[in-house]
């Protein structure tokens, strides 16, 4: 039983599991504002197909992303301990990991509808081909972002199997937000990008100007919370969660400096997963309740 335990562990770490608190809430609130949508009724079935097919979305794209990334890894200090570079997962089984999530993430969209399900490879296109855009352009932040924006437009369509412009705006929201945190952990690589080739906004720009732009993808983050609050005819509950988001969005930009990184994880990890679930909750219950 330890030695089964272990091995699931290793996977975990391999993607970063804990990582999904990122965009899991936005796939509720999306969820969310389909079910509180006239004529929708609540579907736990359903919102457990969702929350399956962002797990298994997410385990393909970090999954794939670390086997792309695996040469990389093994020669940057701050990632050679990785599962691939150390030995602990071999590239053949993350591969096997890989295609199986991939293929139980398309076989899931199947049992939700129709243009889930004609719609599934798009996804797998976008949050698959992000891994291989550092290798291109500085630009690969905003893929990243746009990957995770697909969680609450998918969970939307996934209910009511069509558009609409709410859930849009929640996906722009996701996409400058985690653009705009993931260029604050792009910091901690500056120097190896550009020794390796690599593009990232600090390495293109240099850590001031990336902070300047990062919080320029924030504020584009904050007139868009306020956006969907207008739009969506929010409440109290809404705003409040809205002011707590938008605060701890300040807060990474305050303890993040060009000539100290000492707290980039705090602000790249730890805020950033207690604005989402704090949104998420208040948005959720200002819909309910």
């Amino acid at each position: 039983m330890k030695v089964h335990f272990e091995k699931i562990s290793k996977y975990f770490s391999l993607v970063k599991f804990s990582h999904t608190v990122f965009a899991m809430p936005f796939a509720l609130i999306g969820f969310s504002l389909a079910v509180s949508a006239e004529g929708q009724e609540f579907s736990l079935r359903l919102l457990l197909l969702i929350i399956l097919c962002m797990v298994f979305a997410r385990n393909a794209a970090m999954g794939f992303n670390r086997l792309a990334d695996r040469h990389f890894d093994s020669i940057n200090p701050r990632t050679s301990n990785r599962e691939i570079p150390s030995g602990k997962v071999s590239p053949l089984a993350a591969t096997v990991f890989v295609i199986a999530n991939a293929g139980l993430f398309v076989l899931t969209t199947y049992f939700i509808n129709r243009l889930t399900l004609w719609l599934s490879p798009v996804a797998l296109a976008v949050i698959l081909g992000y891994s291989l855009t550092k290798r291109i352009t500085a630009l690969c932040h905003l893929i990243l972002g746009l990957g995770l924006s697909l969680a609450p437009i998918g969970a939307y369509i996934s209910v009511t199997g069509k558009f609409d412009l709410l859930p849009v705006i929640y996906s722009f929201i996701v996409l400058t937000w985690s653009g705009g945190f993931d260029i604050i952990y792009a910091l901690q690589d500056d120097d190896f990008d550009k020794s390796a080739s690599l593009h990232s906004i600090p390495s293109l720009t240099g850590r001031k100007n990336a902070l300047i732009i990062s919080s320029a993808l924030h504020i584009i983050t904050f007139i868009l919370v306020i956006t969907a609050g207008f739009y969506g005819n929010a409440g109290i509950l809404f705003w409040s969660g809205a002011a707590v988001f938008s605060g701890l969005l300040l807060y990474q930009h305050l303890i993040v400096k060009h000539d100290d990184l000492s707290r980039v994880n705090l602000a790249f990890g730890t805020t950033n997963s207690i604005a989402s679930v704090i949104f998420a909750l208040f948005v959720i219950s200002d819909l309910f309740i």
